[in-house]
């Protein structure tokens, strides 16, 4: 267990959602890493909660596919496997190249001027060479793009899956060699949605997922050994 585990009190939720959302992020952040045992009184002591809002936490959390429950030895992080990213790219590849072609038509003025400082914040958090950073910076980016669409029910597919891609998106980031790719890309999606080109943008977004793709497989395929 990280000793920097620690709940995040927030005085508008009950305290089974913070402990749920607590968890939950560990997991997303890799602070609880896949395959790693969670034991009620354990997180219980570490968290100053009793094992009742962590039993229930621990349920949502196997609902959400980030815990597995093992026979005969309780829960566990979900580990991460090619099957379960492949079903996530699948869906988030096609989304994103949607989501960039509509972009090229609806963008305001206002919302390109934040994409083009989102890039620029995001090629800052790089030089950081904070994950937390960076992963942040990524998602950030994102948003606008999603947003700028104007279509509500895509917005909603996307924010559904959004969580499930930043535990990927955490595993992709770890490789710091990635980094001036992730830059370059960032600005080809950009310059495209300016030139309103939604061929290369779309291009663009599904070679984005590509090599995000390619680079998480060699990171499961390196922590599998």
């Amino acid at each position: 267990m990280q000793d920097n585990l620690q709940v995040n009190m927030d005085e508008f939720l009950p305290l089974r959602d913070v402990v749920f959302n607590t968890l939950r992020q560990a997991i997303l952040t890799g602070e609880l890493k896949p395959g790693e045992r969670l034991m009620e009184i354990h997180l219980a002591d570490r968290l100053g909660v009793s094992r009742t809002p962590i039993r229930e936490a621990i349920r949502k959390l196997e609902l959400e596919g980030l815990v597995t429950m093992i026979p005969r030895k309780g829960a566990e992080v979900a580990q991460i496997t090619e099957k379960s990213m492949n079903d996530v790219l699948e869906v988030r590849r096609a989304l994103d190249a949607l989501c960039v072609e509509l972009a090229c038509d609806r963008i305001t003025e206002e919302e390109l001027e934040r994409l083009k400082e989102a890039c620029d914040s995001f090629a800052q958090a790089v030089r950081t060479k904070d994950v937390k950073k960076i992963a942040q910076a990524d998602v950030s980016l994102h948003d606008i793009i999603v947003q700028a669409t104007g279509n509500q029910r895509l917005i909603q597919l996307v924010n559904n899956l959004s969580e499930q891609m930043y535990r990927y998106r955490f595993e992709y980031i770890k490789d710091f060699r990635q980094h001036e790719k992730l830059v370059e890309e960032h600005r080809i999606i950009y310059d495209s949605i300016v030139r309103k080109d939604k061929e290369t943008a779309a291009q663009a977004a599904r070679m984005h997922i590509d090599n995000q793709k390619r680079a998480i497989i060699r990171q499961i395929r390196l922590e599998g050994k």
